[in-house]
């Protein structure tokens, strides 16, 4: 590592989409910062916050890049997991703190929808309208499938003793604590298992890296910091935003907070698929999905007992049970087979756009 420092610390070779990305963000982020700042408009803050966000995780996705060219694939898979879900990570922080518990699940959930319903079937389609048939790798899914489907029983076991009012229901708080350590402890041991070799990352061309680790580390670093303020900016926004566009607590976080929140992962994944590189796409997609449910949501909701606000719990609504048991059970079925046709894309988008309407009115 010490070679790395070395050799050419100040080589900053960058290239042309990446220097307008950085430039863009910057202009981004100092409008967002002006209004805020200046208490404008909700709304137009909102959405400034929101195109912040995403401009700033696609510049976390290429510095992870960067890195990951030099450690290896399995370590950019831990990588992507850890610093691709700062934003989100520090705009459910912030929610939190302000007493939006119920946005903070619904994003969660949301964004386990976004990408194993929307993004997959967007991925589908036109990866298949592009390319035909296309075939990938099903086993690594398999094992993702099963840990998704350990995710849904851990929603599902406090959200049904909780309606029916069963004897632990009245313990719900340890319950949770309890759960999120077990999704935890198995998170890690994914972790140790994708560093013992990915099969859809280690398929996928090494490059040498352009940036010079010093430089990559500091912008990662400037990165995290500035996402920290905007996530505290958006999140000042989102209740007046709400309130002025009249849009309910789930519907905001199932669908607005959770696509702001992945926008550029989820492109990634989409652009994959119509290079027809379906087995990276198809591992970006559903391990975003797996972060997301393993790592992020047990953890948010250990931090919630000492950030001072709103309690998250692993408790959620009947319909945002239902909705994530069919994305799972939807998903699995076409993805199993090794295989894709648009048409399978197609009925995921259909039944994304199904979920997200019926929670409009609340």
């Amino acid at each position: 590592m010490m070679n790395c420092f070395l050799s050419t610390p100040y080589r900053f070779i960058m290239k042309k989409r990446e220097k307008i990305i950085i430039g863009i963000a910057s202009i981004v982020l100092a409008g967002a910062g002006f209004l805020n700042y200046s208490h404008a408009n909700a709304v137009l803050s909102f959405a400034i916050n929101a195109v912040a966000l995403a401009l700033l995780a696609k510049i976390v996705g290429d510095g992870t890049e960067q890195l990951g060219r030099r450690f290896g694939p399995a370590a950019t898979g831990i990588l992507q997991s850890a610093l691709g879900n700062l934003p989100e990570l520090f705009v459910c922080i912030f929610a939190l703190k302000a007493g939006l518990d119920q946005v903070v699940q619904a994003a969660l959930i949301g964004s386990i929808l976004a990408n194993s319903v929307l993004v997959l079937g967007l991925a589908i389609l036109i990866g298949g309208l592009k390319n035909g048939k296309q075939v990938f790798i099903s086993n690594p899914l398999k094992m993702i499938t099963t840990l998704m489907i350990l995710a849904l029983a851990v929603l599902a076991i406090p959200t049904l003793s909780y309606l029916f009012h069963s004897p632990e229901a009245k313990h719900i708080n340890q319950l949770d604590i309890i759960l999120a350590i077990i999704l935890l402890v198995i998170f890690i041991a994914n972790i140790f298992v994708s560093l013992r070799g990915d099969t859809a990352r280690e398929n996928k061309v090494s490059e040498k890296a352009s940036w010079s680790l010093p430089i990559t580390i500091i912008v990662l670093c400037l990165t995290g910091v500035a996402a920290g303020f905007v996530s505290d900016w958006f999140v000042t926004a989102l209740k007046p935003a709400m309130t002025a566009l009249n849009i309910n607590d789930n519907f905001a976080g199932l669908v607005i907070v959770a696509i702001a929140g992945n926008a550029i992962e989820n492109f990634v994944g989409i652009q994959l698929a119509y290079k027809n590189q379906m087995d990276y796409s198809m591992s970006v997609i559903m391990n975003s999905s797996l972060q997301i449910a393993l790592g992020l949501f047990p953890l948010l909701v250990l931090l919630s007992f000492f950030l001072g606000g709103s309690i998250l719990s692993f408790v959620i609504t009947p319909m945002l049970l239902v909705s994530l048991s069919l994305s799972v059970i939807v998903s699995a079925f076409i993805i199993l087979d090794g295989e894709s046709i648009w048409l399978e894309g197609l009925a995921l988008i259909g039944l994304y756009l199904l979920i997200a309407a019926s929670f409009w009115w609340g």
